[in-house]
């Protein structure tokens, strides 16, 4: 169902003046009186489940009443299950539900029982609720999904690595490039998961729409002998994990001698990665 813009303008102005009534009903019930009123509406609609969330408030001499209406529904692609939800709100706090399977209404306040008694005589609402819940919402909710599948399924594997600041310091492990953000990053001792001595960092966003993270294992109380055993696990949610051994020749680290990487060998030395800059900037100019 595609609303032009006109038809979209009269409908909101529905909801709002919908919304008014039920403040004004809502006030009478919960025994707020009195304030000058103004009106802010907010729609937004999100995938899995598809959620339209709309609001009117009004600013009383008191405080801010706030009447909320919640809808969406459900589908899950491997099974075919539906389920679909359409709820409202007072101040906060749920008012009155719908239950889809029972095409009941359901009282969260007792404020709210005359207005279930009165919603469920009406046979007519509760068939349109149910349909579009059970029908519309999912094949919108279908087309959603299949309009934006190649970003919804796509998956990107991070690049893993170990880094020390000083001999002192804890060793960090790093992953970046990974996507989506529902990975975990963790430190285990054989099949342990290890929590003592660990520090987990949040997840951040690449300039690249990537994400990045990192957890810390404080290696001073680790014997030497020991370091093979600990591993550092990266797990994209359903993914297969990939695993980084502690080794200290693998360990990135800006304390030592320059020119020299972590298994000792010599890498370019300053001269070449000058030059080599150099050369970079003369290309950009020209």
């Amino acid at each position: 169902m595609i609303l032009s813009t006109g038809t979209q303008t009269l409908r909101m102005l529905w909801f709002q003046q919908a919304f008014k009534a039920n403040i004004e009903i809502a006030k009478q019930r919960f025994n707020q009186t009195g304030g000058s009123m103004r009106t802010v509406q907010v729609r937004t609609v999100s995938i899995r489940p598809e959620t339209a969330v709309g609001s009117i408030s009004e600013s009383l001499g008191d405080g801010v009443h706030m009447f909320q209406n919640m809808y969406g529904c459900e589908w899950d692609d491997e099974t075919q299950e539906k389920n679909g939800f359409y709820q409202f709100g007072y101040d906060g706090a749920d008012f009155i539900s719908f239950k889809l399977k029972e095409g009941i209404w359901v009282a969260a306040k007792r404020e709210a029982e005359i207005t279930k008694h009165k919603w469920d005589q009406n046979e007519a609402e509760i068939k349109r609720r149910k349909f579009y819940l059970n029908q519309e919402c999912i094949e919108w909710l279908q087309k959603y999904v299949n309009y934006g599948k190649s970003s919804l399924m796509r998956t990107e594997l991070p690049s893993v690595s170990l880094l020390q600041k000083t001999p002192s310091s804890p060793v960090s492990c790093h992953a970046t490039g990974f996507y989506p953000d529902r990975a975990t990053l963790s430190w285990r001792k054989g099949e342990e998961k290890l929590h003592e001595d660990v520090d987990y960092g949040e997840t951040l966003l690449n300039p690249d729409g990537t994400f990045q993270m990192s957890v810390d294992l404080k290696v001073s109380s680790v014997p030497p002998e020991d370091w093979s055993s600990y591993k550092c696990v990266f797990q994209l949610s359903g993914g297969k994990e990939i695993t980084t051994t502690l080794d200290k020749n693998q360990i990135r680290t800006n304390w030592r001698k320059p020119g020299v990487r972590g298994d000792g060998a010599k890498g370019p030395s300053n001269t070449a990665v000058i030059a080599a800059v150099a050369v970079a900037v003369l290309a950009l100019v020209l």
